[in-house]
Order: C-alpha cells, then structure tokens, then sequence
C-alpha cells in the first residue's frame, strides 16, 4: 500500500469539501481520484468517496442510500486502518459506524431529524 505516501493535492481538495458538507463536488473530486489511481490506494478514496454520498443521500432523505454507502465505504476503508496518507481512517469508521446507528435508529419516517452534528469529519493527523 502507499500509506505512508503524502496525501495528493486531489484527496485534500475532497476532503475539504467533504467537511464544508459539498458532498456532491466531493464525489466528483474523489472519483477522478480514484478512477485515475491504479494501485489498491484507491480503495481509500472510494471509501471516503462513499460515505460522503452516504450524506448526499441522507440530504435528499433517502434512507436506503444513506445505509448503503454507509456500510459500504467503510468495506473499502478497514484495511488501511488507523491511519493512511494523514487520514485517521479509524476515526473516519468509527464516526460513519455512529452515524449509521443514528440513522436505522431513526428508521425511513423520521430521518429528516437527523442530528446534523454527527454528520462525519475527515480528520488528519500529523
């Protein structure tokens, strides 16, 4: 893997859009990432990729989604876990896992209570 590799300028741009909550710009961004990379690193941008649409979808109220991309980007993060190219996936799995709780708490009929302040940070570390 190419964890120990710095970030590329492309991964930090998503992220920050992914914190300012553009998870649509984010997704473009990521995706032209990840598409572009062919080592397994790109997994690491699929998943970031994938738990931010996991909020476009919460946006839109669509509970299926949410769920979907909220368990399946954390699939691709696990193996680069705690930390890889300055992003704390642990931190990034444990916040999307709390989420995902919130969400199947609320269920399909109230998910427009979502508590936005659990809303997922990408955090980086050193």
């Amino acid at each position: 893997m190419s964890c120990a590799e710095s970030p590329p300028s492309a991964l930090l741009e998503g992220i920050a859009q992914f914190n300012r909550g553009e998870y649509f710009k984010q997704h473009e961004t990521l995706e032209l990432l990840w598409r572009a990379e062919q080592r397994d690193i790109r997994y690491l941008y699929q998943g970031i990729l994938q738990i931010g649409v996991a909020f476009h979808h919460l946006r839109k109220l669509n509970h299926h989604g949410t769920i979907y991309m909220l368990t399946r980007g954390p699939n691709y993060l696990r193996p680069f876990a705690p930390v890889c190219q300055r992003v704390d996936v642990q931190a990034l799995l444990d916040d999307a896992a709390a989420a995902r709780r919130e969400v199947e708490r609320l269920g399909r009929d109230r998910l427009a209570e979502f508590d936005w302040t659990l809303a997922v940070k990408v955090r980086l570390v050193g």
